[in-house]
């Protein structure tokens, strides 16, 4: 009697393991790693506890199955997370590979346009340029701001350390109220 129930109960794992399930699905590839990795971890768990438990053999087969089980399921799902990392890298290069192709199309076609267009247009008659006037004259402020920072700059060594270093930017803004810190004549770094 014992003999039958160890068969019977072999036969029902074996065909819950094995059997197709009754669920229309679309396209069934195989085994995902996970699974592979759990049942091979249990497998092996189930040898290695049924081995190492001399008493209980059953009991160290089933403890063994169930950490061999987690094990390979981790072990499975390090190895899924590595291909589909690999996969987006791949589908990443493919898709720099093809907008790098469209922007070299797109200048060849900007290039061939332009040439096309520098032939057909006549050259311009010579004009002297229009200054434009600005909308709102500088202040004198705005005026010393600017021509001090141009000073700073325009030095050969550079600008100089003490203002470089003092936690301080020259404000290019300095008196528009439009910008940010509009009422002072340096700004703080934003870093």
């Amino acid at each position: 009697m014992k003999k039958i129930s160890y068969i019977m109960s072999l036969a029902l794992m074996a065909s819950v393991a094995f059997g197709g399930s009754a669920e229309a699905q679309e396209k069934r590839t195989g085994w995902s790693p996970q699974a592979k990795g759990a049942v091979i971890g249990a497998g092996t768990g189930a040898a290695a506890g049924a081995i190492i438990h001399k008493r209980n053999r059953v009991v160290g087969g089933v403890v063994g199955g169930v950490a061999g089980g987690a094990v390979g399921y981790g072990v499975g799902k390090v190895i899924d997370n590595k291909q589909k990392r690999e996969a987006e890298e791949a589908r990443m290069a493919a898709a720099e590979r093809a907008a790098a192709a469209q922007r070299v199309a797109a200048a060849e076609r900007a290039a061939v346009n332009r040439a096309t267009v520098a032939k057909s247009t006549p050259a311009p008659a010579n004009r002297t340029p229009v200054p434009q006037s600005s909308l709102v004259a500088a202040t004198p402020a705005e005026t010393a701001a600017a021509n001090s920072l141009a000073m700073m700059y325009a030095s050969e060594e550079g600008p100089t350390p003490q203002v470089v270093y003092a936690n301080f930017l020259p404000n290019l803004d300095y008196g528009d109220r439009s910008k940010p810190y509009s009422t002072s004549e340096v700004r703080r770094k934003s870093w």
